[in-house]
């Protein structure tokens, strides 16, 4: 067995290309298109950095969990401890001698970006009752939903030496939130919180897209010092959504700009083209001891790709299985990889399954298979000589 690989002539399509690589002044940033979960720009985007407060919405997506799985329920009244009271910076201004229902506590997460609110969140929802403990909880939940690059130190995104995302984890939260928990996801596109009325300052969502019509809905602001401004955002066009995270820039104006750039960029610089359909044969592999000498190889479902609409390059396709595969073989088992490459967008995987049952061969035709084997060493050795 050994690894092959076989350029695809026949995904060689005339289809629209390239579109101009994307100059982001973020210092890193992501866009991912939500029907095809297609990065369509990655900039830095494996690197953990300081999230600020976009790491909040890690606090929410563990919230939402808690809620749907019974923990606790909107109305739900939580205790306001004098640690989470006590966090400056963003903030519901909440008391101690409070007790704030779980949907409020999610409002002023999402629309004040208030630290206590999240502190107390933590707290209700950690292990052993503390900060550090729901810190803890959240990076190994982090891990288990795939988010290698992410270590939390705290529930709010509050500066600590070793609180880390990147922004390519941030797009796997994102993503989840918008896909898992449709129910809760209309809160992030809230504009005004007005608690109590004890924060009048502070009762806007700090989201600069929400008060365009671009379609934006969600999702977190975030900014210090070290981190600089960034945004998670995601927005509705038709039938498309894309989402997106952006870090690193200077000022909230920069931040509001950059957002709206990238996401008109991605609404009208890329336009869906199915590549392949549904159980289309893609290359037959050759098989080794089977009562079958090839098996075709197809995708696990349609292949959808957005491809930009400007230019007129050629998408190419690489496929890789380690071949020849040996049978028996099982229709709709992973056997390879299509790695479609396109100017202006980064490489696309595709896993490749066997498109029908391969039993192993019976006696005569494994003595056909081995004769043929036996005489194709010889003839090489003859030419050889």
């Amino acid at each position: 067995m050994h690894a092959i690989c076989a350029t695809v002539t026949a995904l060689l399509l005339a289809l629209p290309a390239v579109a101009q690589e994307f100059q982001t002044s973020a210092s890193s940033a992501i866009v991912v298109d939500h029907n095809t979960g297609q990065v369509l720009l990655s900039k830095n985007a494996d690197i953990p950095l300081p999230p600020a407060s976009m790491s909040k919405l890690m606090t929410l997506n563990m919230t939402f969990e808690a809620l749907k799985d019974g923990r606790l329920s909107l109305d739900t009244e939580l205790p306001v401890s004098a640690e989470a009271a006590a966090y400056g910076g963003s903030t519901m201004f909440l008391d101690p001698r409070d007790r704030v229902t779980v949907e409020d506590l999610i409002r002023g997460v999402v629309v004040l970006s208030g630290n206590d609110a999240t502190v107390v969140l933590g707290e209700a929802l950690s292990p052993d009752g503390t900060e550090d403990g729901f810190a803890r909880l959240m990076t190994e939940r982090a891990r288990e939903l795939g988010m290698m690059n992410s270590t939390f130190m705290n529930a709010s995104g509050w500066p600590e030496p070793g609180h880390v995302m990147s922004m390519e984890d941030l797009a796997i939260l994102a993503e989840r939130l918008i896909t898992e928990f449709p129910e809760y996801y209309a809160y992030f596109d809230e504009r005004e919180f007005a608690f109590d009325g004890r924060s009048p300052s502070n009762r806007f969502n700090r989201n600069p897209l929400l008060r365009l019509d671009i379609g934006a809905d969600g999702l977190k602001t975030g900014h210090t010092q070290e981190a600089g401004y960034g945004l998670v955002g995601s927005a509705v066009q038709g039938d498309r959504r894309v989402t997106f995270v952006i870090s690193g820039l200077q000022s909230e104006a920069a931040r509001a700009e950059e957002a709206e750039r990238l996401v008109n960029w991605a609404f009208r610089q890329f336009a869906e083209a199915t590549i392949l359909d549904d159980g289309a044969a893609v290359v037959d592999a050759d098989v080794w001891m089977g009562e079958a000498a090839t098996v075709p190889l197809v995708p696990a479902e349609a292949v959808t790709l957005l491809l930009p609409v400007t230019g007129r390059e050629a998408l190419s396709g690489e496929v890789t299985f380690e071949g020849p595969l040996a049978a028996p073989i099982e229709a709709g088992t992973q056997v390879g990889t299509l790695t479609l490459t396109h100017p202006g967008v980064p490489p696309q995987e595709v896993a490749l399954l066997a498109g029908a049952d391969v039993p192993k061969a019976g006696p005569v035709r494994r003595l056909q298979v081995a004769g043929g084997a036996v005489l194709a060493d010889l003839l090489s050795r003859l030419q050889a000589e």
